[in-house]
């Protein structure tokens, strides 16, 4: 029979201790249902009566269906010289709606001698009496050991008087938790191994932190050891450097490990779920992330690609799809043959129909490249290229002239027009806009002359807008790359423009980003009318 390990996620406690991260509680509720309908087994919100805005998350969460869910609220041990009964702190998570309540406990000398101030006997009976006050309310309780690995260095037969006093207590499930995030994965292994021996009957969970960028790989080492509840955030967020980061755990354990994590169906959501919770959080989703980032199955090199061709595996530890990912195939002065066929097959061009073609293409594109072109990140303009190459380009218009005038006048104030001239279908239109730098004033001067007759324009935006200077040294007169990003709404996709002069760079990129753009949409249409 399959082992389960239990996923347990601290997002919304431990996460929020990231620096610069804050969600609303209407942001909170969003990714605390997201999680629920991934099929996390314990939700951690929080504090309930620490603050408004917790009590705020917990009012709402109560009238919330979180189907199998377990919804967890987080406290500490009873005070020090008080009954468990008597501390509001405890009533209050005993009067939670929570099922399950999550306490935090001293191990540690140095936190016992100086943070409570309380004798090792009084620390044991406040473990086990909040333990047992919770469990005696009808709470499943989790009992976090606070720098239990520190404290088993410095006191190891103290160390574990702590989790039996959990155990005395009734605690469902024991976690040693490395809270200063400095143990490694081998050390974690062979306490974990001291701990099971020493509990046999215990339910061990793990918990911990990433200072040593080990949390994932020490999370690992302690399930192999028996622990059998993780506890982590989604994308590692957390205080410092991060929490254990469940969406590496989650596909170790069910793929690498063999354990049953979560329903089988569900993992392929994980890359939509990590991206979601970063989108919320506004941040930045990591694309170098394992398993769920953009590059996590990005392959470049000529080699690689052609061992891609052959055999998935051979670059490749697991097919992207598991996890709701997918392989992508970059284009570079590294490419090879394979890489040109693979990528303009995937992009529905034809260049085998006469191989001699290939060579030319390489060609052009390693000289594009030593520019300072990059079509890794231009997947549009890579694909006007290959047209261009095999004779298949049918360009958007024809473009006369333009023509960008910048004012700055003595109150201030700037402004900025664009003139274009084209042909269109064999018409010369002329258009003027006015726009607030000389890459909008031309994209609204374009769109004015060609969105009449060609309404796909309407449908792409503008997403991201990147220059790099290319040779530091010639100062102002440098090569200057810019990089457009742009969407319809449901794709998105790069272009890319080099030029000694920066408005020519980017209008470039801005007429790849509209030409590719234009396409894209217009073959979508047509797959879908059949």
């Amino acid at each position: 029979m399959t082992a389960r390990v239990h996923i347990y996620d601290t997002t919304l406690r431990d996460g929020m201790q990231r620096e610069g991260l804050s969600l609303s509680v209407g942001e909170q509720l969003q990714v605390a249902v997201r999680l629920a309908e991934f099929g996390v087994e314990y939700l951690e919100a929080g504090f309930p009566a620490s603050n408004p805005k917790y009590g705020e998350l917990f009012n709402l969460l109560e009238r919330e269906d979180l189907g199998a869910t377990r919804l967890a609220a987080f406290g500490m041990t009873r005070r020090r010289n008080t009954a468990a009964s008597d501390d509001p702190a405890m009533r209050g998570l005993a009067e939670s709606f929570a099922p399950v309540i999550t306490i935090v406990g001293k191990t540690w000398d140095l936190h016992i001698e100086k943070v409570t101030r309380v004798s090792r006997e009084e620390n044991l009976r406040m473990i086990e009496e909040s333990v047992a006050f919770l469990v005696a309310q009808g709470k499943e309780v989790v009992y976090d050991a606070e720098h239990f690995f520190d404290a088993y260095g410095a006191h190891p037969d103290y160390a574990l008087d702590c989790l039996r006093a959990a155990e005395a207590g009734g605690a469902a499930w024991i976690t040693p938790c490395d809270t200063n995030g400095a143990t490694l994965p081998t050390r974690v292994a062979a306490v974990m191994h001291d701990v099971r021996a020493a509990l046999p009957g215990a339910a061990l969970g793990i918990h911990t932190h990433n200072d040593a960028e080990c949390a994932v790989a020490n999370s690992l080492a302690a399930v192999d050891a028996g622990a059998r509840l993780v506890q982590g955030t989604i994308n590692g967020y957390g205080e410092r450097c991060g929490n254990a980061n469940l969406v590496s755990i989650i596909p170790s354990l069910a793929v690498k490990m063999g354990y049953e994590v979560l329903e089988p169906e569900r993992l392929a959501e994980l890359t939509a779920l990590s991206n979601f919770v970063a989108e919320t959080a506004n941040l930045q989703p990591d694309n170098w992330a394992p398993y769920v980032g953009l590059n996590a199955f990005a392959h470049k090199g000529g080699m690689h690609q052609q061992g891609m061709n052959a055999d998935a595996r051979s670059y490749e530890h697991i097919d992207p799809a598991t996890v709701g990912n997918a392989r992508r195939v970059l284009v570079s002065e590294l490419s090879g043959r394979g890489t040109i066929v693979a990528k303009a097959r995937e992009l529905g061009i034809d260049v085998e129909e006469d191989p001699g073609r290939i060579p030319g293409i390489l060609a052009r594109l390693k000289d594009l490249e030593h520019q300072g072109y990059h079509f890794e990140v231009a997947d549009g303009s890579f694909e006007l290229m290959l047209e261009r190459e095999t004779g298949v380009y049918e360009p958007l218009f024809v473009l006369e002239s333009f023509r960008v005038i910048t004012e700055k006048r003595a109150d201030g104030r700037v402004e900025t027009e664009a003139t274009v001239k084209i042909a269109h279908d064999g018409e010369r239109l002329v258009a003027t806009a006015e726009g607030n730098g000389p890459v909008n004033a031309l994209d609204a001067a374009l769109r004015i002359a060609l969105e009449p007759r060609v309404p796909e324009l309407r449908d792409i935006h503008l997403v991201n807008f990147k220059v790099r200077i290319l040779d530091e040294t010639k100062g102002t007169g440098a090569v200057t790359r810019v990089l457009l990003d742009s969407s319809d709404g449901h794709d998105t996709w790069g272009a890319i423009g080099v030029s000694e002069n920066v408005i020519e760079a980017s209008w470039e990129a801005l007429l790849d980003s509209l030409e590719h753009g234009v396409r894209r949409i217009a073959r979508a249409r047509a797959t879908a009318a059949g």
